[in-house]
């Protein structure tokens, strides 16, 4: 009596191929299962929970007062139409907290009421969320 596990009668036989019909796409194949993935939207769930976020940098008085100062050597030259460099907080919005960017462009004008940096491409960056500025292109001297 054979063992019903064995397959030898069957293990080196040739892969059946239909002359009838087209093969099914690899991507097609595994799409017929996938309505049955029972948590979908799981991993995605997972990795949102893991990714992590910065608090928004609390500045000491000490730092809020060179900010100032830059900020008034900024209107002070805004008419050089010289690069400058802003870093600044942008809240996550999925989650608390958020991450530091920073970005570099000529300042076209600086809307007090809204209390934002417009820059000469559209960029717009609020006051408050300003963490720092590097001015050192707004000061050099034309050689």
């Amino acid at each position: 009596m054979t063992d019903l596990h064995d397959y030898s009668d069957i293990i080196d036989l040739p892969h059946h191929i239909s002359t009838e019909h087209p093969q099914m796409k690899i991507g097609d194949r595994a799409a017929q299962f996938a309505p049955f993935a029972a948590l979908t939207g799981h991993n995605d769930a997972i990795e949102e929970t893991a990714r992590i976020t910065d608090g928004k940098p609390e500045l000491s008085e000490y730092e809020l007062e060179i900010l100032n100062d830059k900020f008034k050597i900024i209107s002070e030259n805004i008419h050089k139409q010289k690069e400058i460099t802003v870093s600044y907080f942008v809240p996550d919005i999925r989650k608390e907290g958020g991450r530091i960017e920073t970005y570099t462009g000529i300042i076209r004008r600086i809307d007090e009421v809204e209390k934002k940096i417009i820059f000469d491409d559209g960029k717009e960056v609020f006051i408050e969320m300003i963490t720092d500025l590097d001015t050192s292109k707004l000061l050099e001297n034309k050689t």
